[in-house]
């Protein structure tokens, strides 16, 4: 067995115990040292020591924006596919080259089994127009997924034939007592909501309807922070909770929320929050359960800083644009907007 094939299986295999996720965290580190000539770059022209890189707040992260300059590749394996951001304002868009489709769909689908329950108890719909424009969206591939193991004729991806699915939406929930998933970008979710007849027809099914949607405008209509977006979605659909996805091109990993804009980590990934001014300084956090821990401190907002331990083919360790903050206990964490002098991504809601 070589020591990436070792990484996965153990990445597959990884419970909740946070001492085993650091041991596999610098693992993989030491592994993308010594096999990914970006990253080991970046480390080297940081000045570190990467015999004293032992513990988990001492691993470097890669700035976000070397997948849009670097090819970011860890290993020598056979590319596969390559995911790829919408890139919409015209900037450089970001590339994710994929050596190993398979350990991102088992990965994938044990994060939403682990969060959601089986697949099999849903019928998926995905209303993903501007992504089902590009076959290198990672996220149509992550739902193309779940649909072939939700194992049913029912639901699909939809681009503007919202009435046709609405009627497909109703056919599923009479056909069986599964959920009903519709997953969606922002817009066409907001669109949807201000169809009264059809939001109207949609709220019959509330009681096992789960929306959830995956952010961003995409330039098509004007921004709102999450509160405002989910009040909107959750009166017109007639539910309780809007859900949300937070994932992105460059990472193999997902987070979900179940309302409230609050996301539990997998057990694949981990956040660490940096200074707003100080990227090499992480704001304070706390494990829960600490008895050293007697009073935790209100969380303060930081850039969210991200290790992804699926990203073994490329980086698990990046620094995102995105800004966000712990919750009280320091269980959960959600994401407040992105820095002002960042591009405008596919996912983003404003800083709330």
């Amino acid at each position: 067995m070589t020591l990436r094939t070792e990484l996965k299986a153990n990445l597959l295999s990884l419970g909740s115990d946070p001492l085993e996720f650091e041991r596999l965290a610098l693992d993989i580190f030491n592994y993308q040292y010594l096999n990914n000539d970006v990253y080991r770059a970046f480390v080297d022209r940081l000045g570190r020591n990467i015999l004293e890189i032992d513990r988990l707040e001492k691993i470097p992260f890669l700035p976000i924006s070397f997948f849009k300059s670097q090819d970011v590749i860890s290993g020598s394996g056979d590319l596969q596919h390559i995911f790829e951001s919408s890139g919409t304002t015209g900037t450089d868009i970001s590339r994710h080259y994929i050596s190993d489709l398979g350990i991102y769909e088992a990965n994938c689908k044990r994060i939403f089994e682990q969060t959601y329950g089986p697949l099999t108890d849903y019928h998926i719909f995905a209303l993903l127009p501007s992504y089902l424009e590009r076959e290198t969206s990672s996220l149509v591939y992550m739902v193309r997924n779940f649909l072939q193991h939700s194992f049913t004729d029912m639901g699909g991806f939809y681009l503007d034939n919202v009435k046709s699915m609405i009627s497909k939406i109703g056919r599923a929930y009479k056909k069986d007592r599964r959920k009903i998933l519709l997953i969606g970008v922002s817009f066409a979710l907001l669109d949807l909501s201000e169809n009264t007849e059809l939001s109207r027809q949609l709220s019959n099914f509330s009681d096992r309807l789960i929306v959830m949607e995956t952010g961003g405008m995409k330039g098509r209509r004007k921004e709102l922070i999450r509160e405002e977006l989910h009040a909107q979605l959750a009166l017109a659909f007639g539910l309780q909770e809007i859900h949300s996805e937070y994932g992105m091109t460059e990472l193999l990993s997902q987070a979900y929320s179940k309302g409230d804009g609050v996301f539990e980590m997998p057990v694949s990934m981990r956040i660490r929050l940096r200074e707003i001014n100080d990227p090499f300084a992480y704001l304070p956090y706390f494990n829960v359960g600490n008895a050293d821990q007697q009073k935790k401190p209100q969380p303060k907002t930081g850039g969210i800083n991200i290790i992804d331990l699926c990203n073994i083919d490329s980086c698990s360790f990046i620094e995102t644009q995105d800004l966000g903050s712990y919750t009280a206990d320091y269980k959960y964490f959600k994401v407040m907007g992105r820095f002002d002098n960042s591009d405008v991504r596919g996912c983003n809601l404003l800083i709330s």
